[in-house]
């Protein structure tokens, strides 16, 4: 093969090469609205500790009506988050829809805590309150539990890393931000 071919082949291959660099590169990966992991439920991997440091916003127009809402709402109320009008933020407020009450006790969440009070659930909200809650009581290396200032809430991570909780009727719920069974 003489050069001026080897160079048209070299020039192909490098254009391939960028080709496929680029549609990599511009690729999105599948997520949830708004996720930082790129998946669909509240996950985890190695130690428990920061788990929830990448996880996706919730607010009044992000993952609004969602099982991951309904997780976060049982941390404000384990935590014993106060709602504008005074009152605590209580179990009726636990219904998987981020409304006025969850924003204002996430605000309040998030006040305590030193984080920018801006009443959504980011990558740095979700992840304080991972550092903060999460514990393993039983020392068994994996998370069992939620503490907050008020309550304790049993909150797990399956084999798959997936966090899940229990609603208020007693049912496991996979923590996803696509979907709402929690009650």
């Amino acid at each position: 093969m003489n050069s001026l071919g080897k160079r048209t082949r070299s020039a192909a291959c490098a254009v391939g090469l960028l080709t496929a660099a680029t549609l990599a590169l511009s690729a999105s990966p599948a997520s949830a609205n708004g996720t930082y992991s790129g998946l669909a439920y509240v996950y985890g991997a190695g130690t428990y500790v920061d788990d929830w440091s990448n996880e996706g916003d919730l607010s009044t127009s992000v993952n609004t009506s969602s099982n991951a809402t309904c997780l976060w709402q049982k941390i404000l109320w384990a935590e014993g988050a106060i709602e504008s009008d005074g009152t605590l933020f209580d179990a009726a407020d636990i219904d998987g829809v981020f409304g006025a009450n969850t924003k204002t006790a996430t605000k309040w969440y998030q006040a305590k805590y030193g984080l920018p009070s801006d009443g959504v659930v980011g990558k740095d909200t979700f992840g304080n309150s991972g550092v903060l809650g999460l514990r393993d009581y039983t020392g068994d290396g994996a998370v069992e539990t939620y503490h907050g200032d008020r309550y304790d809430i049993n909150v797990t991570r399956d084999s798959e890393g997936r966090y899940n909780f229990y609603d208020g009727d007693g049912n496991a719920r996979l923590a996803g931000y696509n979907y709402r069974t929690c009650s």
